[in-house]
């Protein structure tokens, strides 16, 4: 390597304000002058603001002079750590002509400078010998450093780690900078130098210079100390780890002989080693060996590390392996969920995403287990979000429950017990679904259920929970027994609070009561409070019959049909009777609370019409009650099987083929020559099936995506040629723009960038001088900061720097059009979930539907590829029906959520199209209104296609 190499380099030099107050920097004369002072201070302030002045592109040329002359011999430490500074700012070759290709000299003050360095370089005391060395990692000078070669030498062999340390890094530096012209026995010295040394942070530096310059010496200390590794401290192991990936992903072969220091690593009491570590031998070997010792790393790094964002991490390391080695993740699967115990719930939630797909019929019982402790925990815990955390636990179960009958039983057991408080209505769907899937657990859960009516204070749990006894309780002594409770909770109608009135004053008014009362001096005194009104009927009154006074008439309907259900089933007349007494107590009461809820009231007055032509008519219930007492039952087992259906192609669907090449070679590890030390594993066969299986090679893809986001933002006949990828991030934009200079002559180029929506340019791109038919590539970052459809525009501004008298060209650049689809991604929610979220938010954006499709479920199935939603329906595709409802749910990388509900009509008396509504709801105004703008620019393209195959049709004709 040259040694002019650096020795052209100027160090930068840029504007620092001054201190008014002391009427700015001194000048040269006056620096001069206070440094032949006595006072160590004042030539301390001298000798600052000289490396001020030169830091702001002064050249002060002789006060190199004078301080050599006073400042050179100081003891001052303050004063040595300022001329370090001056060292490295000061100008050291004398000065060049214009035009001049002579090599530059080097002043001949600087040799005087060495000779002062050098003295420091043997100076007795070993903080000035370290503060030194390390200030000799800066200077890129040749002829600076090479007569102090070998008193660096000297300073490995010193008795003191700082000096030694710092010496290694020195050459380290003079040799990767020049090579073998400085020190040409570098790699032999340190290869010595670390064998020999003790401290932990020389010998980390020493490798630092093996592993950068001399590879193969690195790898053979390893070799002999790979039992010594783990006491060389965190900084030298992490090199090794950088070594390893290094050398095994150019030499795969050598994979094997860095097995043991990686297996040592993992148990590291540094947690950045052993996670590293994790990760480097994952990377390297998808072997079931290292795979389990790499999940084992990382489940142990979950119970111990405390910071909620190294967990996620770790989360995500193991969600990657998932995706890979289930049956490898299975038996560390009790490791992982020992994480559920977090306070915080996005982790548990993680963690329960990883966990699931786990289970397997050999730990189903551990994992239930651990689940049901942590849902009776949730009882008496104060923990923020307990009720999500509890929805989290109950969804776990269900699906356990759902794949493996035989825990079934004991699960519903535990869970009923939280029907009455936070969180029962996902216990009651979960208990619905058991009811139905396992007809042996009827018996013992309707009758908990019977028991538990008192218990329930929710509407929606009350509602479902009626749903229930109604279509399961079949034989005689269940029906009775849900028949009793429920009439003896409803109470004997009417179902209305009477207003008492009284020469115009209300009962339930508060009063104005006076009474005497003690102060505390003894002392009494008249008080006057307002009392409550009276609350005598509130508090004998039964939670159901609270619900039902109250108005709630959807609750009434079911009420209605599940005791016409029980009569229908008994054939009792005494039944039947109380039934159509308390269906006229729910009229009665819809009737008053119709002013408020006139739709609500009116389906409810036609439920309650049906029930009672059905108990009062003899063909009414002929001709209804086959389908009044099965169809529930059947509809609702249905759904569970096209839910099951639908969950098990999602993940299908998550297990893409991969496509390989058939003449790609494959190691068999059975097959190959037995070599290498006992006990090592071989891990080169990991990357072969990898390989094999095309699961490696993802370059091309990655390539062909990248093409897909390139956009043209000039024309070809403009002077400078301009196109722009975009590569979208989590919360930001990256714009790599390629600029090409078509004109023979250099161009000064600066691209000026604006936004449209909710970005912001936070890095601007910078302008740059374009040699003639020469390229160059400019980057600019955009910050954003919600999901909105936003626009990107500017202006190129090019003028020929040779020409400065020339006028500046102006191109403007065609538009790039941020798609909300880069933003949103396919997600899934439960129906509560979605129904509370559709109630809550505010923003709606209404979309008729105008397509030349004549399929609802093509037209469905359109709309939720071109919005990148999931469809949250069940969709039976083999029944003919006109009219389609379903909803599609999705989430931004903002975790915003977006709603869209699709209802579709095929007119028959229109020809066969498709008419209705989409209507998009979602929190913020943006993602509603680009939803819609999206969902409309499809259904154009649609129609345009459709009209130029008509016209070529025509054309043709």
């Amino acid at each position: 390597m040259s040694q002019a190499v650096n020795s052209n380099e100027d160090y930068c030099s840029f504007t620092l304000p001054s201190d008014l107050s002391q009427g700015g920097l001194p000048g040269e004369a006056d620096i001069c002058k206070d440094l032949e002072d006595s006072d160590p201070a004042v030539k301390r302030a001298a000798l600052k603001s000289a490396i001020m002045a030169m830091l702001g592109g002064e050249a002060l040329p002789k006060v190199l002079m004078q301080v050599i002359r006073f400042c050179i011999n100081t003891d001052d430490h303050q004063l040595k750590k300022l001329m370090m500074l001056y060292w490295e700012v000061v100008p050291k070759y004398q000065p060049m002509s214009a035009g001049s290709k002579e090599k530059p000299k080097l002043l001949p003050e600087m040799i005087l400078v060495c000779n002062a360095l050098m003295n420091d370089l043997n100076h007795p005391n070993e903080y000035v010998r370290g503060s030194m060395l390390r200030f000799l990692c800066k200077v890129k000078d040749s002829e600076i450093l090479g007569p102090l070669t070998a008193s660096v030498k000297q300073c490995l062999e010193h008795r003191h780690s700082y000096v030694r340390k710092n010496a290694a890094l020195c050459i380290f530096h003079c040799y990767k900078l020049f090579g073998d012209n400085l020190i040409p026995d570098a790699p032999e010295l340190m290869e010595r130098f670390i064998l020999a040394e003790t401290d932990i942070c020389a010998r980390r530096n020493a490798f630092l210079m093996l592993f950068n310059c001399a590879e193969t010496e690195a790898i053979e200390f390893l070799s002999q100390n790979v039992d010594d590794v783990m006491k060389f401290g965190e900084g030298f192991a992490l090199l090794v780890l950088e070594l390893t990936r290094k050398v095994c992903r150019r030499d795969p072969a050598q994979k094997s002989r860095f097995v043991r220091v990686l297996f040592q690593m993992l148990t590291s009491s540094s947690a950045s080693v052993s996670y590293e570590a994790a990760w480097t031998l994952v990377s390297l070997s998808s072997a079931p060996a290292a795979v389990r010792a790499a999940a084992s790393t990382y489940s142990s790094l979950l119970s111990s590390q405390n910071d909620n964002n190294v967990k996620m991490i770790v989360l995500e390391r193991l969600e990657d392996l998932r995706k890979r080695h289930t049956k490898v993740l299975q038996e560390v699967l009790m490791d992982i969920l020992r994480a559920i115990s977090s306070p915080n719930p996005d982790i548990c939630q993680k963690v329960l995403n990883i966990g699931m797909p786990l289970v397997n019929g050999r730990n189903v019982e551990e994992v239930v287990g651990l689940l049901k402790r942590e849902v009776l925990k949730t009882q008496d815990s104060d923990m923020e979000k307990g009720s999500s955390y509890r929805a989290m636990l109950i969804k776990a179960i269900h699906s356990c429950a759902s794949k493996f009958p035989d825990v079934a039983e004991g699960v519903v057991s535990t869970l009923m017990s939280f029907i009455g408080g936070d969180g029962a209505l996902d216990v009651v769907i979960f208990v619905r679904a058991i009811v139905e899937q396992y007809p042996t657990l009827r018996a013992g859960v309707l009758s908990t259920l019977v028991n538990s009516i008192a218990d329930i204070s929710k509407s929606d749990v009350m509602c479902v929970v009626m749903w229930i006894l109604g279509e399961y309780c079949v034989d005689s002594d269940s029906i009775r027994e849900a028949f009793d409770e429920i009439t003896r909770n409803l109470g004997d109608a009417p179902y209305i609070i009477a207003e008492k009135k009284e020469d115009g004053k209300k009962g339930d008014e508060p009063t104005m009561v006076t009474k005497n009362v003690v102060l505390a001096d003894g002392t009494y005194a008249t008080q006057t409070v307002m009392s409550a009104p009276p609350k005598s009927e509130d508090v004998s009154m039964t939670n159901l019959r609270r619900m039902v006074v109250q108005g709630d008439i959807f609750l009434c309907g079911i009420l209605a049909s599940t005791l016409t259900k029980f009569s229908l089933r008994s054939k009792n007349k005494g039944m039947t009777v109380k039934t159509l007494l308390a269906m006229c107590g729910f009229a009665k009461m819809a009737e008053v609370k119709s002013s408020s809820q006139k739709s609500a009231a009116t389906d409810c007055h036609e439920r309650i019409t049906l029930c009672c032509r059905i108990l009062l008519d003899s063909k009414t219930s002929e001709m209804l009650s086959a389908a009044w007492l099965d169809s529930g039952k059947q509809t609702f087992s249905s759904l569970l099987v096209e839910l099951r259906e639908k969950a098990a192609a999602s993940s299908k669907e998550d297990a893409a083929p991969t496509v390989t090449q058939c003449d790609d070679l494959i190691h068999i590890r059975q097959l190959k020559h037995q070599s290498g030390a006992a006990g090592d594993i071989d891990l080169d066969d990991g990357s072969d099936l990898l390989r094999a299986t095309g699961q490696g090679a993802d370059g091309e893809q990655g390539f062909s995506s990248g093409l897909k986001n390139t956009h043209q933002l000039t024309g070809f006949s403009d002077p400078v040629y301009c196109e722009a990828s975009i590569i979208v991030n989590d919360y930001d934009i990256k714009l790599s723009m390629i600029l090409i200079n078509r004109t023979p002559d250099p161009v000064s180029v600066s691209v000026e960038l604006s936004t449209i929506g909710d970005m912001k340019l936070v890095e601007r791109p910078q302008s740059r001088v374009i040699a003639p038919l020469d390229q160059c590539v400019l980057s600019a970052s955009i910050k954003i900061s919600s999901t909105e459809t936003g626009h990107i525009f500017g202006t190129i501004v090019h003028e020929n720097p040779m020409n400065p008298s020339a006028p500046k060209g102006y191109i403007n650049l065609n538009d790039i059009h941020l798609d909300i689809m880069d933003f949103i991604k396919p997600a899934t929610c439960t129906d509560e979930l979605f129904r509370g979220m559709w109630a809550e938010f505010e923003w709606e954006n209404k979309v008729a539907i105008t397509t030349s499709i004549e399929n609802l479920y093509d037209f469905l199935d359109h709309i939720v590829s071109k919005t990148n939603m999931s469809c949250l329906t069940p969709i039976n595709r083999t029944s003919e029906t006109h009219f389609l409802a379903a909803n599609l749910y999705a989430k931004s990388v903002f975790k915003e959520d977006a709603l869209v509900n699709v209802s579709v009509e095929k007119k028959s008396d229109d020809g066969g199209k498709l008419s209705g509504y989409i209507r998009i709801r979602s929190k913020t105004q943006g993602i509603a209104l680009s939803l819609g703008d999206r969902i409309t620019s499809v259904q154009r393209k649609i129609d345009t296609k459709e009209g130029e195959q008509q016209a070529t049709g025509a054309n043709v004709q």
